[in-house]
């Protein structure tokens, strides 16, 4: 941990310095675009480079930072699946919940120990090269899960309350200025405002048969495939477009600001205004960490070529994370077709999860006993605060 520390102690260091460096480069491009209606080849090369940096040191110090919370609050323990905690637990084992039984089991895990990874594990011989036939598994195999991505943008954080209150700095007006000796000083004015990020639930409710209950396999199983994806899926879709209306959260994209470019090159094309949306960002004093995209936008951005019919970004030959003037792409279908989202994600937007996902297994809802069902229900509770919303840029990707 010390020597973690001591790593990040040094980014932090590096960023402010790169930060003091773009904050500059801004000033001087933009007043030298104002003043000659263009700028030197020089400066936008300086620019990019230092915006590169900015985005390189930002991730690796948010990478950093969220390695260093998982060792200091959860360490180094096994994961496991949500489906591994409820099979696992003392109250499935000790036979409190199973079909010849009635009543009710509560399983709570921390969002840290369920890993999001596949829970396939190889059967012990290869597919089509084993000379022993191969079981035939009964039943329907459920369509593919959706990655989720936007949670993992965002800082994170928890709550004991309801309601999420935080103090906004809404005006400044700096009198700074030199003074003579024995003169008055200026004051400078700051106003402030009081913002709040109220808590909401996401749950849903289903059936079980008897026969999954007597089978912890089938249970796991049962438990991975639908509960915790289904919160996950309304979750992703929450974070990034919820409207905020009744009980839907206020999302991130709602909350951006409007892509209004510094300068529009001539024939812009997708990739240039992003990079123009990242500079928005930097011009609002705040680092672009990331960009949000459709996978179909990714897709005709990567498939860009020159004149020459060669691939402007693209190499299919190897490949690569997908980056985009050096910062990580998120390809994500929640993310509404022919609309891009960037931000300093990780400085000025936060999750504060107050209950982390919790699944009730009961035989005492409605008429399961009578019918040999058990009830699952699944819920988390969690809220999200914008803190900046100028931090963020939203628009189109074509003109």
């Amino acid at each position: 941990m010390a020597e973690l520390a001591e790593k990040i102690g040094e980014l932090s260091a590096s960023l402010a310095s790169i930060k003091d460096q773009v904050g500059n480069l801004a000033t001087d491009f933009t007043s030298k675009l104002e003043k000659n209606g263009t700028v030197s080849a020089e400066l936008k090369d300086k620019t990019d480079k230092a915006l590169s940096e900015l985005g390189a040191m930002t991730t690796r110090l948010g990478d950093l930072e969220k390695h260093a919370a998982r060792e200091r609050e959860f360490g180094e323990d096994e994961q496991k699946s949500l489906g591994d905690i409820v099979v696992d637990s003392d109250a499935f084992k000790s036979g409190e919940m199973t079909s010849s039984t009635r009543g009710k089991m509560s399983i709570r895990a921390d969002r840290a120990a369920i890993t999001t990874a596949d829970g396939t594990v190889g059967v012990g011989r290869s597919n089509g090269t084993s000379l022993v036939p191969g079981q035939r598994v009964p039943g329907i195999i459920a369509p593919p899960n959706r990655r989720m991505t936007i949670r993992d943008l965002l800082m994170p954080g928890q709550t004991s309350s309801n309601n999420i209150e935080y103090v906004k700095e809404t005006g400044f007006t700096n009198n700074a200025a030199p003074v003579a000796e024995t003169n008055s000083k200026p004051y400078s004015d700051i106003t402030f405002n009081m913002a709040n990020a109220p808590v909401r639930t996401i749950a849903h409710l289903f059936k079980a048969s008897r026969q999954i209950l007597d089978d912890a396999v089938a249970l796991k199983s049962y438990i991975d495939g639908r509960a915790r994806y289904g919160l996950q899926f309304k979750e992703e879709a929450q974070l990034l477009k919820g409207d905020g209306t009744g009980q839907n959260i206020l999302g991130v994209q709602p909350q951006a600001t409007a892509f209004a470019p510094a300068f529009v090159p001539q024939d812009a094309t997708p990739i240039d205004r992003l990079r123009l949306a990242m500079l928005q960002v930097v011009l609002a004093e705040y680092p672009a960490t990331g960009f949000v995209l459709n996978p179909i936008d990714w897709a005709a951005i990567e498939l860009t070529k020159d004149n020459e019919g060669r691939y402007i970004i693209a190499n299919p030959q190897n490949g690569t994370s997908p980056r985009l003037w050096n910062l990580p792409i998120v390809e994500t279908q929640s993310q509404t077709l022919g609309t891009f989202l960037t931000g300093a994600f990780s400085m000025a937007a936060q999750i504060f999860d107050r209950m982390e996902i919790e699944v009730l297994l009961s035989t005492e809802n409605v008429d399961d006993f009578e019918r040999n069902l058990a009830s699952i229900r699944a819920e988390e509770r969690l809220g999200l605060a914008v803190y900046r919303p100028e931090a963020f840029v939203t628009g189109a990707v074509s003109a």
